[in-house]
């Protein structure tokens, strides 16, 4: 019986978790309660559902699934609390358009991440690609400021460091499944949310109306633990060029999905610096792919 590769498994796994992925910046403008709420049902449900997920899959060795990440897992899951936190803040505060093409930037912060931590070669052409994305995301934060909305891209900023960081250790240690870990990761986001109302004198920010409902069940127990699945495993498999690329999915369909809907467009400013980064880092990805596919060949 023929197997499916890896690297095609690789490719597939990512690029399915990707496009589940695209409607998550609809989703969070479809639902009305305010942002921490939205951050504890999301990251509760997510828990949930892929909790639910390691249950089925490994039966009464789930909880050894989870102490098998180790203290990675555990950077992993606060990398994603950070995550999924100001990702949702980062919709609400700015255009979905200006938070996903900060978000793109990831890959090359990764590897400007491995570098420094991992003492892995940059090449140049990664600099140079870093230089260019760095300017046209600082375009972006400068209409933010004009707009009003440069605590949303600032968020982006860091949704953007942080996912680059777990995909940094991810790929450090392809030996562990980090699913549980990335389960972990949502319920902190929930937890932390929690904590910091009441440590504040505030009321819990847990009620949301029955018209959030469809869209709390959808994004929670569908698009993100199913997403982040996928694109925990898939990379495993493939290089982080291919990732890159592949991420790319979410930059063009999320805010397509978001216009379609909620009708919203970034300024004319905002939307050439993100074809300018979109742009970029196509030039750049494929670079690299051209260059691992010569080394292949020369190593053959």
């Amino acid at each position: 019986m023929n197997t499916i590769p890896d690297h095609l498994k690789g490719l597939l796994i990512t690029a399915l978790g990707v496009t589940i992925l695209s409607p998550d910046a609809l989703l969070v403008g479809l639902v009305e309660a305010g942002v921490w709420t939205t951050v504890v049902w999301r990251g509760v449900l997510t828990f949930l559902a892929l909790a639910a997920a390691m249950l089925v899959i490994h039966r009464g060795r789930a909880l050894g699934a989870f102490r098998a990440t180790g203290r990675w897992g555990l950077l992993v899951s606060l990398f994603f609390a950070v995550n999924t936190t100001l990702f949702v803040y980062s919709v609400t505060h700015t255009a979905a358009a200006n938070t996903l093409v900060i978000i793109a930037g990831g890959p090359l912060f990764g590897a400007v991440l491995s570098r420094v931590f991992l003492r892995e070669h940059v090449a140049a052409e990664t600099w140079v690609a870093t230089v260019l994305v760095l300017s046209g995301i600082a375009v972006l934060v400068g209409d933010g400021l004009q707009q009003g909305t440069w605590a949303g891209d600032l968020a982006g900023i860091v949704v953007s460091l942080s996912l680059s960081a777990n995909f940094v250790v991810m790929r450090h240690r392809k030996d562990i499944n980090m699913v549980p870990a990335t389960a972990l990761g949502a319920l902190w986001s929930a937890v932390g949310v929690l904590v910091g109302a009441v440590a504040l004198g505030h009321t819990p920010p847990v009620p949301i109306g029955a018209g959030d409902v469809p869209w709390m069940l959808a994004m929670g127990l569908v698009v993100v633990p199913g997403a982040f699945g996928f694109i925990t495993i898939g990379p495993r498999y493939i290089t982080a060029p291919e990732v890159g690329l592949l991420m790319l999915l979410e930059t063009l369909l999320g805010p397509l999905w978001v216009w379609l809907v909620l009708d919203e467009l970034p300024t004319p400013t905002a939307f050439a610096a993100g074809v300018f980064v979109v742009v970029t880092l196509i030039a750049y990805f494929s670079v690299r792919l051209k260059r691992q596919a010569a080394a292949r060949y020369v190593a053959s």
